[in-house]
């Protein structure tokens, strides 16, 4: 028997007698306060990433405005072409890890975006591509619509489906490990740039 097993069993017995409470204690929820977009977006920007509001009409031209003259970007495939018209794009089809090093952003869509934590959550669905195109190059543009902001965790993981491989994003990559001092891009990109259309694109 294994140190473990021996532990595990103690457990066991230590537990046998210990009846189950007869009417589970649900958690207190409160609810976010405000307007949900409103204060995803204020939480968002304390994690020091850029946010702005665009109608479905404007999103192109906040995607332009969202990246440095010349750069050039990956897209999943399933990003809607007219979303990154004009711009250098390339369409990851497996691209190494070498060649993602070599663009300058990556545009994706996201699943859901919560509130209360500022959070968003990518399940890599085709209009979000692999996880390794949104933690290679230095810039990810997310565009979150309106309708996807749920007020918290729970609801959010009420969205979301628990076989996908799901990439939670707070703000740009960051760490304080070093002398507790903050160095962002060390886990994936430095800029966060969150694009919240008003409408279905």
């Amino acid at each position: 028997m294994s140190a473990r097993d021996d532990i595990l069993g103690r457990v066991r017995t230590a537990l046998a007698s210990v009846q189950p409470d007869p009417v589970p204690v649900a958690s207190p929820r409160a609810a976010p306060s405000g307007d949900l977009v409103d204060l995803f977006a204020e939480r968002v920007a304390d994690y020091r990433a850029t946010v702005v509001h665009c109608p479905a009409d404007g999103v192109e031209v906040a995607v332009a405005a969202a990246l440095p003259a010349g750069a050039r970007v990956v897209v999943p495939p399933a990003l809607p072409a007219g979303l990154v018209a004009g711009l250098d794009v390339v369409v990851d089809e497996g691209l190494s890890a070498t060649e993602l090093d070599r663009v300058d952003a990556v545009v994706t869509g996201c699943r859901v975006a919560i509130a209360e934590t500022g959070t968003i959550v990518l399940d890599h669905e085709p209009d979000q591509g692999r996880r390794a195109i949104t933690l290679v190059p230095d810039r990810h543009v997310c565009i979150v619509r309106a309708d996807q902001v749920v007020a918290d965790v729970p609801d959010a993981l009420a969205v979301l489906d628990p076989s996908r491989p799901l990439t939670w994003i707070s703000g740009p990559s960051a760490t304080s490990d070093i002398e507790l001092d903050r160095v962002e891009g060390v886990h994936g990109p430095r800029a966060l740039h969150v694009i919240v259309v008003d409408a279905p694109i």
